[in-house]
């Protein structure tokens, strides 16, 4: 592995600090966008219910805030319970706009390592290029530089893909599962509405 490091020269440093930023991210991610997580089974069955038999209580919107990204904006629509179902509406929405931003945490900067992976290939590319170049003499070139800055050429263009391929399909993957998830958070929390003022059955 040294020796792959050493044949691709300094311009590799960036691309491996890139990678492991990017393995950080997904790693995170996976863990943190997991469906029992986001969107706990059947918890608004269970909100439900224990609005009817107890009402809303300081401790239930407390549990329900702090445990699921679902449970914050359950909470944040039922501390208005008695106020009508548009202004419960609006504070769900409020809600899930900071929901939706924590969902979508390090996706920006997943996006960008995908897109300027290649770049840094490239910068490295040409770094391996003026190599080549600068090593031409009228008495004709060193072989050593020669094949040095054709290493540097060739290893950072293919790293930079093996960085920026990955990340640009975990970007994707992730960027469809955080719409999903809003999507279905939205139609809880509006079902959520419905029921409790008695426009629709659990």
């Amino acid at each position: 592995m040294f020796a792959l490091i050493e044949a691709a020269g300094w311009p590799i440093w960036p691309l491996i600090l890139a990678s492991i930023i990017a393995l950080a991210i997904i790693g995170e991610r996976l863990w943190s966008l997991r469906s029992g997580v986001v969107l706990p089974r059947n918890l608004l069955a269970q909100v439900v219910q224990e609005c009817r038999q107890n009402g809303v209580t300081p401790q239930m919107l407390g549990q329900l805030a702090s445990g699921s990204p679902l449970g914050q904006v359950f909470a944040a629509g039922l501390k208005n319970v008695r106020s009508t179902p548009a202004i419960m509406k609006e504070a769900i929405e409020e809600s899930g706009r900071a929901v939706a931003i924590e969902l979508e945490r390090f996706l920006t900067s997943l996006g960008t390592i995908a897109a300027i992976g290649p770049l840094l290939g490239l910068f490295g590319t040409v770094i391996g290029m003026i190599e080549i170049f600068g090593s031409q003499t009228p008495q004709g070139g060193n072989p050593l530089v020669l094949a040095h800055g054709i290493s540097i050429a060739l290893y950072n263009t293919a790293f930079g893909l093996v960085i920026a391929i990955p990340a640009m399909i975990f970007y994707r993957y992730f960027r469809a599962k955080v719409d999903a998830m809003l999507v279905d958070i939205e139609l809880q929390a509006i079902k959520l509405v419905e029921i409790l003022h008695g426009e629709r059955q659990a």
